[in-house]
Parts: structure tokens; C-alpha cells; sequence
């Protein structure tokens, strides 16, 4: 398997919009990539300086506006460049496993609920330069790639709950939106 061996990704302080709950982007099956542009490099450094300003791990293109399939991850939070992930194209090839694990959603505030996931997955994808490369991932960061996979396939984690208990958040979350005006 290969390591993906990326450049530093310089960050764009301008915050982008994260989509929530309700807004159909979130909902939509997202196009691939074609061509790897500086528009796109551009976005891509945006979307990391608006999850590390949101304390996320992870960030997939339709919550931040975008209906291409990509999606960004740092599981270091900016601690180490090496880290920074950008995933383009991405398919899960293999699985293996299975674990249940606590998950949240910036597009989703302030809801973590009890999530089952595949515990070891292979998923292939290009990096930002165009190139083609393969990561073996477990715990959680196999768990971030489902997660933000399932974003680019108009999924949300809250979709793996049960009927009773996804109409519970789901009311919690009208009301907040209500309340906060999100």
C-alpha cells in the first residue's frame, strides 16, 4: 500500500459556509473531479482553514457548497502538515470489520450519537497533485472516511439511526435551528 506523500497545504483564512441540517446540498450525490485547478486548490485551502476554525477532523465538499466529490481530513488538527488529507474521488475497495464509536457533524451541531462503522477500510483516491494513491485506514480514521464519504453520497450519520431516535434529533435540531436562527 502506499503512503500519501503530500506538499504542505498553505491555508486560506477565509471561512466558508458549512451547510447544515435541512440544507439540500447535503443531500444531493456529488460529481467527480475532473480537472485539479487552481480554483480547486484554492476551495480545498479555504475548506481546511474552516474546519480547523470549527474543530473538525474532517470536511466534505457539499458541506461547504461544493457538489464535487472530494473531501479533506487532519486528524492532527494542524499540528503536523504531513497530516493534512485531501481525497478526491474517493472509493472505499475493501472493508473489514466492525465497530461501534461515538460520531458528530459540523453540519450537524451539537448532536453525537452511537455509530456503526466498518473498522479497517482501503480506500483509493487522488491526492491534490492528481495523484492516484491508496491508504489503509482503521479506528478513526476509517471512521472519518466513511463518514465524509457517505457527505459526498448525500448521506448523514444521523441517516444510521434508528426511526425513533432519528425523529428525536432531529426535533432537537429543528428547535435549535429555530433558536439560533442557523
Amino acid at each position: 500500500m502506499k503512503n500519501q506523500e503530500e506538499k504542505e497545504i498553505e491555508i486560506i483564512e477565509d471561512e466558508l459556509k458549512i451547510y447544515k441540517v435541512g440544507d439540500e446540498i447535503l443531500r444531493i450525490e456529488t460529481e467527480p473531479v475532473k480537472d485539479i485547478n487552481g480554483e480547486l486548490v484554492d476551495f480545498i485551502k479555504k475548506m481546511f482553514y474552516t474546519m480547523y476554525q470549527n474543530r473538525g477532523i474532517g470536511l466534505a465538499a457539499t458541506q461547504v457548497g461544493s457538489t464535487k466529490r472530494f473531501f479533506i481530513a487532519d486528524l492532527k488538527l494542524n499540528e503536523e502538515p504531513s497530516k493534512k488529507l485531501v481525497l478526491i474521488n474517493p472509493v472505499i475497495t475493501e472493508s473489514e470489520g466492525s465497530e461501534l464509536g461515538e460520531e458528530g457533524c459540523l453540519s450537524v451541531p451539537g448532536i453525537t450519537e452511537s455509530v456503526k462503522r466498518k473498522y479497517k477500510v482501503l480506500l483509493k483516491a487522488m491526492d491534490i497533485n492528481g495523484k492516484e494513491i491508496e491508504i489503509e485506514a482503521e479506528g478513526l480514521l476509517a471512521r472519518v472516511f466513511q463518514h465524509e464519504l457517505d457527505h459526498l453520497h448525500g448521506k448523514l450519520f444521523i441517516d444510521y439511526l434508528s426511526p425513533i431516535k432519528k425523529k428525536l434529533v432531529l426535533n432537537r435540531l429543528k428547535k435549535q435551528r429555530k433558536e439560533e436562527g442557523w
